[in-house]
């Protein structure tokens, strides 16, 4: 694992220019360009919210209203997450001219691909913030936003590398990930609180899941104002950093075959 931290720290200005060449070409073309990054968080919101509030409605807590501020809360982080997987399971396929020169290290791609979709959560964040605070939700707790930003950047690099490198080998994952990902987004507490699920079994089940912590810290801070899960964050983020060395090690080993894979 500290290999390939000491790796990504010395390839530090090529992953610096890939993500912004990435951010560049994402919206090349584009009439709007670099408005979506604002316009597509938005737009989501807007399809979720119109879906559970009107077509959907369900009775909620007092304590979750506005329910469309609440479900952005948990929403932008994970469509962080659920991007930068989904685009890492084919970023090595896709990146196979790269891989194949010698000294150009493999690694980078799945990485450059999680700060990418970093960069897009940052530029969604203003978004939230106004929405915050049109509806008094605005708290001195946002200092501590980069504690769970940490600990989901760590969560993702390590099983964008995990999936990324396991997907040269078993090109099915391409296929199934988005399942797999659709039920982890219903097992994490974004549509609903987790106060909400009175079923004792299945809320721990719902806990052992790393994103449901990250989730509920970002909804603490923004929402509620205040870091309602310090325990539950800190195992989340032993947890991600143990995914890290697992997919660190995986990538490693993998590596040599890589090349001839793709």
């Amino acid at each position: 694992m500290l290999q390939q931290v000491a790796t990504l720290f010395r390839y530090r200005l090529l992953i610096q220019s890939l993500v912004g060449r990435e951010l560049k070409a994402r919206y090349r073309g584009s009439i709007l360009g670099f408005f979506w990054s604002f316009a597509n968080p938005l737009l989501l919101l807007l399809t979720y919210g119109l879906a559970l509030t009107y077509m959907l409605p369900v009775q909620r807590s007092d304590g979750f209203k506005p329910y469309f501020v609440f479900l952005f809360c948990g929403l932008l982080p994970w469509t962080w997450f659920n991007s930068s997987l989904l685009e890492a399971s084919g970023v090595l396929i896709a990146g196979g001219n790269l891989i194949k020169k010698v000294l150009f290290p493999a690694e980078v791609l799945p990485v450059v691909t999680v700060l990418t979709n970093l960069m897009h959560f940052v530029l969604g964040l203003p978004i939230l913030f106004l929405f915050l605070l049109a509806t008094g939700h605005v708290h001195l707790s946002f200092l501590l936003l980069p504690v769970p930003i940490v600990v989901q950047l760590v969560l993702t690099l390590g099983l964008a590398l995990f999936v990324s490198a396991l997907t040269v080998h078993f090109r099915d994952i391409q296929n199934i990930l988005g399942h797999i990902l659709q039920l982890c987004f219903f097992a994490t507490p974004i549509i609903y609180p987790l106060v909400d699920v009175t079923n004792p079994r299945l809320k721990l089940i719902l806990r052992c899941n790393p994103m449901t912590q990250v989730v509920v810290a970002y909804q603490g801070l923004l929402f509620h104002g205040e870091l309602v899960n310090v325990r539950g964050l800190a195992i989340a983020g032993v947890v991600a950093v143990g995914l890290f060395a697992l997919g660190a090690f995986l990538f490693e080993r993998l590596r040599d075959t890589l090349a001839e894979e793709v």
